[in-house]
Formats: C-alpha cells, sequence, structure tokens
C-alpha cells in the first residue's frame, strides 16, 4: 500500500477501532487476517474490473469508459479519506475494492485509448506513458508517504485518498477531448467524426495516409463488429498474437522486478545504510524507474520495440547475474554491499529503459480494434492472477532459496530474450494492417516449413519402400 509506516498505522486504527466498539483487543490472528482482506481485495477488484473493461470500451468507447472510472475511484478514494473520521476500517475495505475496480478499468481503457488517438509516428513514444505515469504514482506515493509529509498517525487516510485528485482532473478535462478515431471509423462508422476527430487531436493537416490505414484494417477485419472474449479465444487467426501478448506479460511478471523489490530493504541495511536515510534511497530507486522510462519513450520510436524488450532482458539478466554475487561474497568482501546497492539502482534503470515501457506499446499495436479490446481483459486476467501468485508464493521461495531464487528470473530472463528475438516481429511504424500481415506471413512460413518437411519424410519413406 503507502508504505510500512502507513501500513502500520492503519492495523493500529483497526485494533483501536475494535476496542473502542467492542471493548476487548483483536488478537493478532484476527488482525492479521483483516489486513490480509484490505490488501487482497484491491487484486479481487482489480480482477473484476478487468473483467467488465472489455465489454465498457466496446460498447460506450474508452473515453466514456474512462470517465465512469474516475466517479468510481473518486467514490473509492471518499471512503478511505473519510474513514478515520467514521471510524471505521470497513470503509477501508470498500474504498480499497472500488480502487482495485478502477485501477482493472483503467489498465485496459487508458492503454487502448492513448495507442488510438496517436498518430502513427508518435504512438511509441504514447504508448509508454502509461508505464511512465505508473512508475510517476510509484515515485509520488514515496514522496508523500515521507514521515516529513502525509507518512504520519494523522494524515494516513489523506494519503490513501491522494489518488482521487488525479481522478478529479481526469474527469474535468477529459469531456474537451474526442473519441478515438478507430472506434469512431471502426466501430461507429462516422467518417466525418473519425476525421474530426483526428484534426481536433492532431491539429489541420493531411491524415489520408492515417485514414487509409484505417480503412485498410476495416477491409482485413471484414468489417466484423468488436469481439467478446470467448470469440477472441475461439479465433485462430489472433492465437500468435495472444501468444506473443503472454510472452511480454509473464516475462514481465518474472523478471525479478519482485525479488529486488523484497532484497531492497535488506540490502541497504547491510549496507550500514542510517534507518533514517532508507525511506530517501528507496524514493530515489522510484524516481530513477521513473527517469529510465521517461527516456525509454524518448527513444522507442527511433530504436523500435524489439531491442527495448530482448536487450532489455539480456541486461536485467547479467545484472542479477552480478547481483547474485555480490550478495553471495558480501560476507567475505563488505565492499561487495555497497556494489549490491548500485546493482538495484542499474537494474531498475534497465527495466525501464527496456520492458517497462515496449510491452504496453507492443501490446497494443499487435491487435485490431475488433479483438483488442477482449485481448487486454485475457492479459489483464494475466497480469492479476500473476500479481496474486507471486505476492503468494515468491515469500515461500525467498525461504527455500534465499538468494538463490534470482537463478529463476535469470533463466526467466535470457529464455524470454531469445523468444522475443526469434519471434516477435517489429512493430514500429507500422499499421495495424501490416502487422497483422505480418504475423500471418510468419504463420504461413511456420506450416509451409512444416509441410516441406512431412512431404520430405513421406518421399523418403516411399524411396526405402522400393
Amino acid at each position: 500500500m503507502a508504505g510500512f509506516l502507513s501500513d502500520l498505522y492503519i492495523q493500529k486504527f483497526i485494533n483501536e477501532t475494535w476496542l473502542e466498539r467492542y471493548g476487548s483487543v483483536l488478537h493478532q490472528e484476527t488482525l492479521t487476517l483483516l489486513w490480509s482482506f484490505i490488501v487482497s481485495i484491491y487484486c479481487v477488484g482489480g480482477m473484476i474490473g478487468c473483467l467488465c473493461s472489455g465489454y465498457l470500451t466496446a460498447k460506450y468507447g474508452k473515453k466514456k469508459c474512462l470517465l465512469f472510472n474516475d466517479v468510481v475511484l473518486l467514490v473509492a478514494t471518499l471512503h478511505t479519506g473519510f474513514s478515520r473520521r467514521a471510524k471505521s476500517f470497513e470503509m477501508i475495505l470498500i474504498g480499497r475494492f472500488l480502487e482495485g475496480i478502477g485501477a482493472g478499468i483503467n489498465m485496459n481503457a487508458h492503454v487502448q485509448y492513448a495507442g488510438e488517438i496517436s498518430p502513427k509516428k508518435l504512438r511509441g513514444f504514447v504508448n509508454v506513458t502509461s508505464s511512465v505515469f505508473l512508475a510517476l504514482g510509484k515515485a509520488v506515493a514515496r514522496i508523500l508517504g515521507l514521515r516529513d509529509l502525509l507518512g504520519t498517525e494523522d494524515m494516513w487516510n489523506v494519503l490513501l485518498s491522494f489518488s482521487g485528485l488525479v481522478a478529479l482532473i481526469q474527469l474535468l478535462f477529459l469531456p474537451f477531448f474526442p473519441e478515438s478515431p478507430p472506434y469512431l471509423l471502426l466501430q461507429k462508422g462516422d467518417k466525418a467524426g473519425c476525421l474530426k476527430a483526428m484534426k481536433q487531436l492532431w491539429g489541420e493537416g493531411n491524415y489520408h495516409t492515417e485514414f487509409d490505414d484505417m480503412m485498410k484494417e476495416k477491409a482485413v477485419t471484414k468489417g466484423t463488429k468488436i469481439m467478446n472474449v470467448l470469440e477472441v479465444l475461439k479465433e485462430p487467426s489472433v492465437y500468435p498474437q495472444l501468444s506473443t501478448m503472454l510472452l511480454l506479460l509473464l516475462s514481465l511478471q518474472l523478471c525479478g522486478l519482485s525479488a529486488i523489490t523484497f532484497y531492497t530493504s535488506e540490502i541497504f541495511q547491510t549496507a550500514n545504510l542510517q534507518e533514517s536515510i532508507i525511506p530517501y534511497v528507496s524514493l530515489g530507486v522510484a524516481i530513477s524507474e521513473l527517469i529510465s522510462i521517461i527516456f525509454c519513450s524518448s527513444i522507442i520510436d527511433r530504436f523500435g520495440r524489439r531491442i527495448l524488450l530482448w536487450g532489455g532482458y539480456l541486461l536485467m539478466a547479467l545484472i542479477l547475474v552480478l547481483l547474485e554475487t555480490s550478495l553471495l561474497l558480501s560476507d567475505q568482501f563488505l565492499w561487495m554491499r555497497y556494489c549490491s546497492v548500485i546493482l538495484i539502482f542499474l537494474f531498475l534503470i534497465a527495466y525501464g529503459i527496456g520492458p517497462a515501457g515496449a510491452v504496453a506499446s507492443v501490446m497494443n499495436e499487435i491487435f485490431t480494434l475488433s479483438t483488442r479490446s477482449s485481448a487486454f481483459v485475457i492479459g489483464g486476467i494475466v497480469i492479476w492472477l500473476g500479481l496474486t501468485f507471486t505476492g503468494m508464493i515468491f515469500p515461500f521461495a525467498v525461504m527455500l532459496l534465499g538468494p538463490f531464487c534470482f537463478l529463476i528470473f535469470i533463466a526467466v530472463l535470457v529464455i524470454s530474450a531469445v523468444l522475443i528475438y526469434l519471434f516477435l516481429p517489429e512493430t514500429k511504424g507500422k499499421s495495424i494492417s501490416e502487422i497483422t500481415e505480418e504475423f500471418k506471413t510468419r504463420q504461413f512460413k511456420k506450416k509451409r516449413h512444416q509441410t516441406m518437411e512431412k512431404n520430405a519424410t513421406e518421399e523418403k519413406t516411399f524411396c526405402t519402400k522400393l
């Protein structure tokens, strides 16, 4: 949640509320159970929001979906913000559940809307904005969570409600933006509205190339309406894109970021950093991730997505090898502890420059409008299940393997880099129809190669019989 100190304050608030209501102190087991509900209910809400996002974006469009989501987030932050005054920890539970729903909807709708309103030459840059603002949110949360600001016993409820300010800003200004041009043309059949939206978003100019690309996409999909999740899962032509998405999401989930986060405080303590300084060093880590993702957004349209992905994963694997070595040798060589601190910064920088930004861009570019919403629902389910799975399993992996748990992530990173290098087509500067055609070409080549091998085997068998 917001931070370690805020977690302690919230647990204390639950205990005090229970004591005031029922005249007895909560058992530690019950307190832990209630705290687990507050933490995990966010993921439950996220899963529900993700499942709803496909229907909402298909029926009402991304813009209206985001505006509805802002209302949900405002209601959520009102619950968490006034929970302390109302002396109700149940309001925190409701607020966290609604925030999870908002996160699940926003994670899908925002990425799609940002990608669809961007011109082709800036598509990579705009797609990375979701990762930029996610990292910005982490950094701002760490800043506000400092003891000097909102990380106090009197202000933790304000800290939990701060996200409502962002939702309010979007609710006020998003109505002045148009719906995405592809949605207007391909789903609503509104050519005039599509051209008007492009001019409103990109200024006056000639956008026949972009319009023709959308008409080609419409021809490729043969006017198919937006497909639901089951229809996408039954459509064989989408399997290569779905496989690519699953590879990217699973590699992102298992890249070792959770392990780095888990070990950060311990590594900082073993490096003899003062307790009062550690929150500021952790803030420095978050800011490094933010700066690196911003840098990724500035180079992704120049270097492309593939090299940032496979190159980023290989660099992250190398850093984890060095970190594994430094952790194992830190008792023998004290200076190795400081190397571990530096390697944590380098790992997050490599993560930010590479996969953190490029994955969202590729996911938004490989699906047509008719399959994108449902594909993002499938991807969102994978993300939320992955968060739940890693949250449950990873602590036990650390208990069993200790620092050797990094070896698992090193293997995942290397395998992912090889698979991305071999099978992922470059999407930079290409229209959706061109990317779809490239996937079909790769699939055709694979089938043709299998057919040739089969024919060769049959000929060999025939000759042997002769």
